[in-house]
């Protein structure tokens, strides 16, 4: 199935989705040196972001939090591409400039057409995404 939203951050790449029904604060929430969930009590909290296409409604906290994404791409623990319901932008700014695809506002809702563990292809070009 191909889903058609908004270009927030070009390229392609594809991974296995990890999915949450609540926002994301990159700052305090995501270990930037490996990419864990640390933030607790989310629904995320011990899992890791390396190389997942990470779908969730959208960001949430501090605009450092676009930094912090920065640096999960340059550690080496970034998501592979990112999927919001709605973007804003502390994530897309981060996306961008971490060079993540990203893609918002599907045809569907994405924490809820998308499961855990789906192979999912994010081009961010075309603002495509594919289950």
């Amino acid at each position: 199935m191909i889903y058609k939203g908004r270009t927030i951050s070009k390229g392609r790449a594809m991974g296995l989705a990890l999915v949450s029904k609540d926002p994301i604060s990159f700052l305090g929430g995501v270990d930037p040196k490996t990419g864990d969930v640390i933030e607790r009590g989310h629904a995320l909290y011990g899992k890791n972001v390396k190389g997942k296409v990470l779908v969730f409604p959208g960001g949430k906290g501090s605009t450092v939090g676009s930094y912090v994404m920065y640096q999960l791409k340059k550690n080496g623990v970034a998501p592979a591409a990112i999927v919001n319901v709605r973007s804003e932008p502390i994530v897309a700014v981060g996306a961008i400039i971490s060079g993540i695809p990203m893609v918002d506002s599907l045809s569907v809702n994405p924490v809820e057409a998308i499961k855990d563990g789906m192979a999912v292809t994010v081009d961010g070009t075309s603002g495509t995404v594919e289950v």
